[in-house]
């Protein structure tokens, strides 16, 4: 995924970074997880509650899955973090690139007007000495 045409910079190393961090994450799962008091138990039971097609719903965890699932929301979150880290920092470089192209251009466009050397801006023959 490592891109050639970019040169390494700041935003690069940054992003290659976040990148990794993403590989090394394990499951994940979008949600949160919370409890609830069951009638009648000592011990709470757990949801896991998240958006499906813009309707909440709710899926019961059993106990001996509770601290797998709050791992996974948790990696899940972080994610999020990352990505936007690595979104932030490709913005970074799309502006960069395209101030670099400006900045090109309006170089390109100083030298295409300055007269050669040695000649005067008004483009006479040299006198003869």
């Amino acid at each position: 995924m490592k891109s050639t045409s970019t040169p390494p910079n700041r935003h690069t190393k940054a992003r290659d970074a976040a990148l990794r961090q993403i590989a090394q994450l394990g499951p994940f799962i979008e949600g949160s997880l919370s409890s609830f008091k069951r009638a009648g138990c000592a011990k709470p039971g757990w949801h896991l509650t998240f958006k499906q097609q813009g309707r909440t719903r709710t899926l019961y965890v059993p106990m001996d899955l509770v601290t797998q699932v709050k791992a996974w929301t948790l990696n899940y979150r972080s994610l999020k973090k990352l990505i936007r880290q690595v979104t932030r920092h490709s913005r970074a470089l799309i502006h960069s690139h395209l101030a670099n192209q400006q900045a090109a251009s309006r170089a390109k466009a100083l030298t295409r007007l300055s007269p050669p050397k040695g000649r005067s801006a008004r483009c006479e023959p040299p006198s003869p000495t």
